[in-house]
């Protein structure tokens, strides 16, 4: 007999609540020497956020498991590849608002972290989040291969053929004018690599069968491309207030968008491609699978 489930925006309200609580309570404490780096790393990833990325590893690991019920090792493991990735995604975003990066002021609607603290404390922020996101993958309390895949499948969508590669290739290419296909490569590599981890980590998490880690592979790789091109969209399209942080930087430091490339109507165009792509690839999951086809509307709909 199947369970009703709770309405996406419930359920992911829900989940935001609950991957707050976890971060809260399982990161160091203000007060814990040395208080002024932990302080500004609490601050970092404390309070605010949609986490997504977090979202999507619970979607991908309950929608894995019959009747979206878990047990308590599972649930555990997700709590910390939750964890992991808002961890991870929130030392990213200390970085790059740095004055040697993008030199943003504004983040979640906040002084970002070196204008709040100093810079070299958000620099030191910043590495210190990064080993504690998988510092929180060690702890998952299931079979040791699946704790090995889950750290691989992180460090590489981090690392220099990730992440932070992609933001290497984005800094390089000011004032350039890429090709549709390599713009396409970058924000894979910066933005996408992280958001398809989170789907991938979900699934292992879960112990996820074949055919279910190859529909969230490509669930994953179809949302994380159209995030960053609804981020493209909104930030020509959004103001402050609502967007959170400071609109129009990608066009005033002349970088390569999608908008730029394609076009506002093309590029919004291209996110509705993507979106119909990642609900298709989700098809062979049925039911189990609304939560995950919940958090593509709200990726490629939302106005912030």
């Amino acid at each position: 007999m199947s369970v009703a489930l709770p309405s996406f925006s419930t359920w992911l309200s829900a989940r935001a609540a609950h991957i707050e609580g976890v971060l809260d309570r399982d990161m160091p404490r203000a007060a814990l020497i040395p208080a002024r780096l932990h302080d500004a790393m609490r601050y970092a990833v404390l309070g605010g956020g949609k986490r997504v990325r977090a979202a999507l590893v619970y979607a991908a690991g309950y929608g894995c498991a019959p009747g979206h019920q878990v047990e308590p090792a599972i649930a555990r493991a997700l709590d910390c590849c939750a964890a992991a990735v808002e961890l991870v995604h929130a030392y990213s975003l200390v970085h790059d608002d740095l004055p040697c990066m993008d030199n943003d002021t504004l983040r979640r609607g906040q002084p970002t972290v070196h204008v709040q603290f100093d810079e070299a404390t958000a620099l030191l922020a910043g590495d210190a989040l990064q080993p504690l996101a998988f510092d929180f993958l060690a702890q998952m309390p299931i079979e040791a291969e699946r704790v090995v895949k889950a750290t691989q499948a992180l460090a590489l969508a981090s690392g220099s053929l990730g992440m932070a590669g992609g933001q290497a290739i984005d800094l390089e290419s000011v004032g350039q004018s890429l090709s549709m296909d390599a713009l396409q490569q970058m924000h894979q590599l910066k933005t996408g690599a992280l958001l398809s981890a989170s789907v991938m980590l979900g699934g292992l998490a879960a112990g996820a069968s074949e055919a279910q880690q190859q529909a969230l592979k490509h669930f994953g790789l179809a949302m994380g491309l159209a995030f960053q091109v609804v981020d493209d969209v909104l930030d020509v399209t959004a103001d402050s207030s609502t967007l959170g942080k400071t609109p129009g930087k990608d066009a005033a430091a002349n970088k390569p968008t999608y908008v730029a490339l394609m076009g506002l109507e093309q590029a919004q165009g291209f996110a509705k491609k993507l979106h119909q792509d990642a609900i298709q690839a989700i098809a062979p999951l049925g039911e189990s699978g609304q939560y995950l086809a919940g958090l593509a509307d709200f990726i490629v709909l939302r106005d912030h």
